[in-house]
């Protein structure tokens, strides 16, 4: 399975461009959310890895106060997406510790180095502690192949998919089969799920 991907933004033309780019590199929408219930919903069901979140979403939160939420209960990244570059914004903004925030409009190729930094930034900051294939294994009662170890590494450090086959020298489908079989022997749905049982 790829990185999931919640997308919070109230323009389904701009929903729909970035899930577009999202999926073209090998990634998964875990769901397009056009409101604050929707996001709050989606979050609570759909186990994304990282969310795209737009300032000015409809309804009575806005992204910073979702922001807010997804720090304090989901521990999971959240990059924002925006059309707002004033000072006042970026106050409000700055104590939510983003990992990303990007002015609108952008290319995609800024939408992808975010989510990029975002994710290594991600997991330096939460996987300190190194992966050793035989404590794992014991710990969680799991054989992994070679090639499931190897990726699982690799996702701990914060790696795409696209990423990893790159790294390793296989298919992205072949990372996805692998991440999949790995996901299925640990019991869990999401990469940040995976993460919060290895550390």
């Amino acid at each position: 399975m790829s990185l999931r991907i919640l997308i919070v933004e109230d323009e389904p033309i701009i929903s729909d461009d970035i899930e577009s780019t999202l999926l073209s590199n090998d990634y998964d929408v875990a769901g397009k959310a056009y409101s604050c219930t929707q996001a709050l919903d989606m979050l609570l069901t759909r186990y994304p890895d990282l969310v795209l979140l737009d300032i000015a979403i409809k309804g009575d939160k806005d992204g910073i106060n979702i922001a807010t939420i997804i720090r304090e209960k989901y521990h999971i990244p959240f990059i924002f997406l925006t059309s707002y570059s004033d000072k006042e914004t970026l106050d409000r903004a700055k104590p939510t510790m983003p990992y990303g925030y990007i002015v609108k409009p952008f290319k995609d190729r800024d939408l992808l180095t975010a989510i990029e930094m975002g994710m290594y930034r991600f997991s330096s900051e939460n996987n300190t502690v190194p992966i050793i294939k035989e404590n794992i294994e014991q710990k969680n009662n799991v054989q992994l192949t070679k090639m499931e170890y190897s990726i699982l590494i690799l996702i701990w450090e914060g790696k795409s998919n696209k990423a990893i086959s790159e790294a390793l020298f296989i298919s992205v489908n072949t990372v996805k089969t692998h991440v999949k079989n790995t996901f299925e022997k640990f019991g869990v749905r999401s990469r940040n799920e995976l993460m919060a049982l290895l550390r």
